[in-house]
């Protein structure tokens, strides 16, 4: 048994009492458990600085009120079966102890209303979710034991917040080889939300205007927020971001910063055409409006080359971009980066010392390990393969549902891992009876910063985390259980 602390009345006497009185404290609120073994009485003794007979006193009142039971050659546990009338967590012998803190929250967080995270359903149309079961673990192990067996001592301290070394020469690499990002530094960091919320600290304050799409990513919306932040929603058309209304809004309103996710439009995945964002890059410069760039999937694009990111020609530095390995690796790995002008470096580093020194440096050396020898690209040429045929495996299904008269549209989402499905009506409850029926699916109202214009048609269905056969017997259980939707009318 380890050492236990328990809570003491110092005021209650004789000692054992105290003792006992601690004891049943630690049992009626769950600091120790039915079964449990405790400590030996010569142990609890040294823990407590008292005698043996003292401890040994305190034990057998317990075992009289049928908190303890002490077995031959085994010593002391917790009780199995706790008398009933003392179960109720009481703590009125404590004066201390009179009612629970009442907490002011802030609660202008939105919020998911799931009992269970998304990959616990049996079918997962999440659209940011990889498959993890594809991630080569026992290759990637060799990098992590390299990191645990030849470490750098200087990574392990406090210090060199940016983030390891070879980590961020690697990185620097890979931008500059495939996304044509040549000029700007790197900060590991917590995955992208992290980012985002390091960089609406630092430029945000309460009342600045933020322009976001307008339908978009509310976890970032949430970062933004929590700065006091108001939030300016830029509608959509065909191809991504309304070019003129943003103009109008830059022309009419001070923004402070303009949210973006101009490769894979999230949620519809739309890919924003290239003289479109120089527009945008121009409107900025004119109106003095930060750039953050979100590219959470730019590896998974497959109908030609990706257009390179905002922040590869970027000759003013107004771009922040940031990437994530969450969709490449798995969302527990935690790790992403920003590229940023070297002069916010300083200040980023300011902050970000006030919440976390530094990312997790084992994983950062194994990372940076394994993308110098090559595994890290054989990986994404794998993934990407993959989820390509899974994208077209599913453009197959609903076409062949199409086929047999159920009401459906889409636009072929030249990459990414989800697709924005238009089912025409009765999107939020078909949502609802999904995760009744264990299908995680999210309709598009979590993706309206204004709810007023949910047309409650949209859903969003991931598929590079699905099997093809899962993909299969998944859209037949999802478009079973659209047609009862419809049928009941609403």
């Amino acid at each position: 048994m380890k050492t236990l602390t328990l809570l003491l009345d110092k005021q209650l006497k004789p000692v054992f009492l105290r003792i006992a009185y601690g004891l049943r404290h630690a049992i009626q609120t769950g600091k120790l458990t039915a079964n449990e073994p405790l400590p030996s009485a010569r142990k609890l003794a040294e823990q407590l600085g008292t005698n043996r007979h003292t401890i040994m006193a305190a034990y057998q009142e317990l075992i009289a009120q049928g908190w303890v039971e002490s077995i031959e050659r085994k010593g002391y546990r917790v009780a199995q079966s706790l008398p009933i009338e003392e179960s109720n967590h009481s703590l009125s012998y404590h004066p201390l102890v009179e009612k629970a803190f009442n907490w002011d929250i802030n609660t202008d967080i939105s919020e998911s209303s799931l009992d269970k995270p998304a990959h616990k359903y049996r079918y997962n149309f999440a659209g940011g979710s990889p498959d993890v079961s594809l991630f080569p673990f026992k290759d990637f192990k060799s990098y992590m034991n390299e990191s645990l067996s030849r470490p750098n001592f200087d990574d392990l301290n406090y210090g060199n917040n940016a983030g390891n070394n070879n980590f961020i020469h690697q990185v620097k690499t890979y931008l500059r080889r495939v996304r044509s990002i040549t000029d700007k530094e790197i900060i590991a960091v917590n995955g992208s939300q992290e980012a985002i919320y390091l960089i609406a600290r630092l430029l945000l304050k309460s009342g600045d205007k933020v322009a976001v799409e307008s339908l978009g990513y509310q976890p970032a919306w949430n970062a933004f927020k929590t700065t006091g932040a108001d939030l300016v929603p830029i509608q959509q058309h065909d191809n991504g971001i309304d070019i003129k209304q943003l103009e109008k809004v830059f022309s009419t309103t001070d923004i402070k910063l303009l949210y973006l996710t101009p490769l894979h439009q999230y949620p519809t995945t739309v890919t924003l055409p290239i003289h479109e964002r120089m527009a945008i890059y121009q409107l900025a410069t004119k109106y003095n409006v930060a750039i953050l760039e979100d590219d959470y999937d730019h590896e998974f694009h497959y109908d030609c080359q990706p257009l390179i990111p905002l922040a590869a020609e970027d000759p003013l530095g107004l771009v922040i971009y940031l990437s994530t390995f969450s969709k490449i690796m798995f969302p527990g790995g935690r790790i992403g980066f920003i590229a940023v002008d070297k002069a916010l470096v300083p200040a980023i580093m300011r902050y970000r010392s006030v919440m976390n020194h530094k990312p997790n440096v084992l994983m950062q050396d194994a990372i940076g390990r394994w993308m110098q020898d090559g595994g890290f690209e054989r990986h994404l040429r794998r993934m990407s393969k993959r989820y390509h045929q899974r994208r077209d495996h599913l453009i197959q299904l609903l076409n062949m549902y199409k086929a047999q008269g159920i009401a459906l549209d889409y636009d072929l989402p030249a990459g990414g891992m989800s697709l924005w499905l238009d089912i025409k009506s009765h999107a939020h409850e078909l949502e609802q009876v999904c995760h009744e029926n264990d299908i995680y699916l999210a309709a598009e109202h979590h993706f309206h910063l204004d709810p007023t214009k949910d047309e409650n048609r949209y859903v969003r269905l991931g598929y590079a985390g699905l099997s093809s056969d899962a993909l299969t017997a998944g859209l037949h259980s999802l478009f079973t259980l659209l047609k009862e939707v419809q049928s009941r009318g609403y």
